[in-house]
């Protein structure tokens, strides 16, 4: 996970902390609140102590703890270095809104994997029927995921989880073109495979996209009326093999695909 490094309290596995840039300020980053209560309460670093902070604009800093009172600490950035961002083209995963724990597991092997996005929608078989039947801190709750997964996994941004939306409006979000090319994955019968379809794309548009959609079912999967209204889209249904593959072993498996196929692995 990380490069080891010497401590007071002897050789510790490097850890990782999303901060906000406005916390630094001439190289000194200032910790408060939450943040203060998790690094130094929850994590018992102290001073003396190196960890590693990251930041918006990609930017990780190795600091040194140099203070530490009862509700805020300080400490001294000793080198920067610059994250490399996720290369082009960016994944993103339109998910058909499924339970909860299976969203929770999503979002974070999402984050870990290089998603660039999670657009959550409700359509007729998802878990919950309208975007504000989504329970109060849901949302709250897959972002402290994302900083999680993001602080284990040390990329450079936060991944975009959307509030969840209506079907319609999920299909002018993804519009699909020549820079937003689409994979719908469906369950039911499909003759086209993964490989066959992106070739096809390919062919037919000549240049290569900057955005990649994957749109998901929940576990009930899709409506015949929802295929049909993809299929007038352009997009006809994708198979992943005969093999009945839970929501989330569907997406990791597509991620997956599309980050070989597109040489997105360096």
């Amino acid at each position: 996970m990380g490069w080891l490094l010497g401590s007071k309290t002897g050789t510790l596995k490097m850890r990782r902390y999303w901060i906000e840039k406005k916390a630094i300020y001439q190289d000194v980053v200032t910790f408060k609140d939450d943040l203060y209560h998790h690094i130094f309460d929850v994590c018992r670093q102290d001073v003396g102590h190196h960890f590693e902070v990251l930041t918006e604009d990609s930017k990780a800093y190795l600091v040194e703890v140099t203070l530490k009172e009862k509700k805020q600490a300080q400490a001294r950035i000793i080198e920067e270095r610059q994250i490399q961002k996720l290369p082009t083209p960016h994944v993103h995963i339109a998910l058909s809104v499924s339970r909860y724990n299976v969203m929770d597991s999503i979002v974070e092997k999402a984050v870990e994997i290089g998603v660039q996005s999670i657009l959550p929608f409700c359509s007729d078989y998802s878990f919950i029927r309208k975007p504000n039947n989504l329970p109060d801190g849901k949302m709250e709750r897959w972002q402290k995921i994302v900083v999680s997964a993001t602080q284990q996994s040390g990329r450079g941004e936060l991944m975009k989880v959307y509030e969840p939306t209506e079907w319609s409006t999920m299909l002018k979000q993804i519009n699909p073109n020549n820079q937003n090319w689409c994979l719908f994955a469906y369950e039911g019968a499909s003759v086209l495979g993964v490989k066959e379809h992106l070739e096809a794309v390919k062919k037919n548009t000549g240049v290569l996209p900057e955005n990649l959609w994957i749109i998901v079912g929940s576990e009930g999967g899709f409506s015949e009326a929802e295929v049909s209204e993809m299929q007038q889209l352009g997009l006809n249904p994708v198979t992943l093999g005969s093999q009945v593959l839970r929501v989330e072993t569907a997406c990791m498996t597509l991620v997956s695909v599309l980050k070989y196929e597109f040489g997105l692995l360096k």
